[in-house]
């Protein structure tokens, strides 16, 4: 896992309460969690080939030259 340059803010205690981290890095997280969200909430879903999918959306693929 790369690292993140976090910061951290720490209690009286010595206790970490809070991160601070790029914005960036941030947003990253935040998609990659939606991402793993939107995996869960599939996972009961039946799989289907890329043929059966790419002919229910009359895709045709890009002839190249």
């Amino acid at each position: 896992m790369k690292r993140l340059n976090e910061q951290f803010v720490i209690d009286k205690k010595g206790q970490k309460t809070a991160a601070i981290l790029p914005i960036k890095k941030y947003e990253k997280l935040m998609e990659d969690l939606h991402d793993l969200a939107v995996v869960a909430e599939r996972k009961g879903e039946p799989a289907i080939s890329l043929n059966n999918h790419n002919k229910k959306h009359s895709y045709k693929p890009f002839k190249q030259e």
